[in-house]
C-alpha cells in the first residue's frame, strides 16, 4: 500500500522535532504517582525499525519518557541498513521490539517472530479499549488465528493537496471537501495546460496502487496465493485511473517519475492525492502557497480515503525481556506522549478518544492556517491481509496498467496479462 511506502515511512519520522514530555501519565492517560518499583539491574532493549526512527523520536517519544517512569531500562535501534530483517534474525542476535506497517507485518507472520499482544497487554495494565476498534481489527486480521501481535501508534491519511498559485494562475476556483473522483477529474481538466512553455498537470493521483486502496482490493489472495486482478473490480480500478491520465495534457512524459518532486519541487501539478506530505514540505519552505482538501471518494464510497495503513509496534518472540518490552509500549502509549506525537510530528494517533485530532499538528508552524480538519473528514476503508508476494505483484500490476493507460494494450488484456504474470511468478518462488 505504499507509493514508496519506504519513503512514506521515513519521511514522517524525519521532521520529527519533539519536545520533552512533562508529568508522565498512568496507562490510559490518568495522572499516577511516581514510580515506587524496588531497584532493578539496567534492562537495554534491541528495536528493529521497519520504518526509520531519528535520534529526536527516539529521545522524545520512548527514552526520556521512559527514564521518567521506568529508569532501568533503555531502547537502542538496530541499524536496518546494515542487517536485513530475516538476516538479522538468522543470525540470532537481541532482538526486542519491532516496528512494521500491516503489510509488512502480513508478508512477515509466517517468520513466527511476533509475541501475542493481549496478555502482556493485560498483565502491564494497558487499556486496548482505548485504541481505534478497526485499526485492532487490522492488526488482528493480518494473523492466522485472529490474535493480536502489535498495537498500532500511527495511523497513515490521505489527503488532496493542491497548489493555490497555478488554480490562480488560470482563474479557477481551489477545490473543496467531499469532491468525488468524477468531480476532482472535471476539475483538473480546467488545470492541464502548457503556458509560456510550461506544461502544468491539473491532477496527479500518485498511482494505479494508491487509487486501489479505498477499494480494498487484494492483488493477491493471502490464502491461496493466487492472483485476483482479472476481475470487474479491477477492471473498474483501471479504467477510473486511466480517467484521470486521459486528460489531455495530463499524463505524464514518462512513468516512474518523482511524484513529490513534480508538485513540491517543479510545482508543475495543480492537484497531488497523496498521504502525510508534510514531511516532505518542511523541507521546501519557500513553497507557502499550497494547502489541502479532504480526499476524493468513489461514489460508492463516500468519505472513505487509502485503507487501514498503520505503523505498528511489537514485540519479539524471541524477547528475554518481554515484561519490559511491554513497559515501552505503555509509555508510547500514554496520552501525553501520543498528544506530543499529535501537536509535534504530524502523526495520527490510533488512539480513540476525539482530543488527539482536535489537537492535531497544533505545535506545527507549517500546518497553521491550514485546512487540517479535511483529513478526518474521511475513514480508511477495511485493510486486507496482504500475501508475502504482494510488492512485485504489485509492480507487474502498475506495469500493466501503464501499458494500458499507453495504449499498447486493451484493458482486458492488461488485466490478463497482469494476473498471469502475477501466477507465473508465485510459481516461480515457490519452487
Amino acid at each position: 500500500m505504499k507509493m514508496n511506502t519506504g519513503l512514506i515511512s521515513m519521511a514522517i519520522v524525519a521532521v520529527s522535532v519533539l519536545s520533552a514530555c512533562g508529568n508522565q501519565s498512568a496507562p490510559g492517560g490518568a495522572q499516577g504517582l511516581p514510580n515506587s518499583e524496588k531497584p532493578h539491574d539496567p534492562v537495554v532493549l534491541k528495536l528493529y525499525p521497519g520504518q526509520m526512527i531519528t535520534p529526536e523520536d527516539m529521545a522524545m517519544m520512548i527514552n526520556e519518557p521512559l527514564q521518567k517512569k521506568y529508569p532501568y531500562i533503555t531502547v537502542e535501534v538496530i541499524d536496518r541498513s546494515k542487517n536485513p530483517l530475516d538476516n538479522y534474525i538468522a543470525m540470532g542476535e537481541q532482538l526486542d521490539l519491532i516496528t512494521q506497517w500491516n503489510g509488512s507485518l502480513s508478508q512477515n507472520m509466517d517468520l513466527g517472530l511476533f509475541e501475542e499482544i493481549t496478555p502482556l497487554a493485560q498483565k502491564q495494565g494497558l487499556d486496548i479499549g482505548r485504541f481505534d476498534p478497526q485499526a485492532i481489527e487490522t492488526v488482528k486480521n493480518i494473523s492466522n488465528d485472529g490474535k493480536l501481535y502489535g498495537l498500532p501508534y500511527n495511523v497513515q491519511f490521505n489527503a488532496l493537496y493542491y497548489n493555490k498559485d497555478i488554480f490562480d494562475k488560470f482563474g479557477v476556483a481551489y477545490p473543496k471537501d467531499g469532491m468525488t473522483w468524477e468531480e476532482t477529474i472535471e476539475l483538473s481538466k480546467k488545470l492541464s495546460r502548457t503556458q509560456e512553455g510550461t506544461a502544468f498537470r491539473g491532477l496527479d493521483p500518485e498511482n494505479v496502487a494508491r487509487m486501489s486502496f479505498p477499494l480494498s482490493l487484494n492483488i493477491v489472495d493471502s490464502k491461496s496465493n493466487k492472483a485476483l486482478v482479472n476481475s470487474d473490480p479491477y477492471k473498474k480500478l483501471f479504467e477510473m485511473t486511466n480517467s484521470v491520465y486521459a486528460v489531455p495534457g495530463n499524463k505524464p512524459a514518462k512513468w516512474n517519475y518523482s511524484t513529490y518532486d513534480a508538485f513540491m519541487k517543479d510545482r508543475t501539478v495543480a492537484m497531488f492525492g497523496s498521504v502525510n506530505l508534510f514531511p516532505y514540505l518542511a523541507q521546501v519552505p519557500d513553497f507557502t502557497s499550497w494547502d489541502l482538501a479532504q480526499y476524493p471518494s468513489y461514489k460508492e464510497k463516500p468519505n472513505v480515503y487509502g485503507m487501514y495503513d498503520l505503523h505498528i509496534m511489537t514485540v519479539s518472540k524471541t524477547s528475554k525481556y518481554k515484561e519490559e518490552a511491554m513497559k515501552v509500549l505503555e509509555v508510547l502509549f500514554s496520552d501525553d506522549v501520543q498528544m506530543i506525537a499529535t501537536k509535534k510530528t504530524g502523526r495520527v494517533s490510533a488512539l480513540k478518544d476525539p482530543k488527539f485530532q482536535q489537537a492535531y499538528g497544533s505545535d506545527m508552524p507549517l500546518l497553521k492556517g491550514k485546512n487540517i480538519q479535511s483529513i478526518f473528514k474521511s475513514k480508511p476503508a477495511p485493510a486486507p491481509r496482504l500475501s508475502t508476494y504482494y510488492s512485485k505483484s504489485s509492480s507487474i500490476m502498475t506495469t500493466k496498467f501503464q501499458e494500458y493507460a499507453d495504449g499498447k494494450k486493451d484493458v482486458n488484456t492488461a488485466l490478463r496479462e497482469a494476473e498471469e504474470e502475477i501466477n507465473k511468478y508465485i510459481d516461480g518462488q515457490k519452487k
